[in-house]
């Protein structure tokens, strides 16, 4: 099991800034992907952006050049950059582990944290 406390909620105005935090514990080995989450309310999840055990980083459009993913290995942390923030940022962001187990990939989601923008 991975267990992920996600950090960092907060208020702020459009264009500001804001850094959400995801650390792991657990059996943390074998993790091949952590990601980072939203969901809007009466709107699907969609996934923000990944990091890959061999450090590749990808983002959805509507983040890019604003959103900087990063980790802090020896924290196991993963965090989430966000900048020039908008009026559609606002959502519940969940970290993701993606773990082999057993040659299946499995998620395991944090509790989520609350990003709110406005004026």
């Amino acid at each position: 099991q991975v267990q992920l406390v996600e950090s960092g909620a907060g208020l702020v105005q459009p264009g500001g800034s804001l850094r959400l935090s995801c650390a792991a514990s657990g059996s943390i080995s074998s993790i091949v992907v952590m990601g980072w989450y939203r969901q809007a309310p009466g709107k699907q999840r969609e996934r923000v952006g990944i990091i890959t055990s061999g450090g590749k980083i990808s983002y959805v459009d509507s983040v890019k050049g604003r959103f900087t993913i990063s980790r802090d290995n020896a924290k196991s942390t993963v965090y989430l950059q966000m900048s020039k923030l908008k009026p559609g940022d606002k959502a519940v962001y969940y970290c993701c582990a993606t773990k082999l187990v057993k040659d299946v990939l499995v998620n395991f989601w944090g509790q989520g944290t609350q990003v709110t923008i406005s004026s």
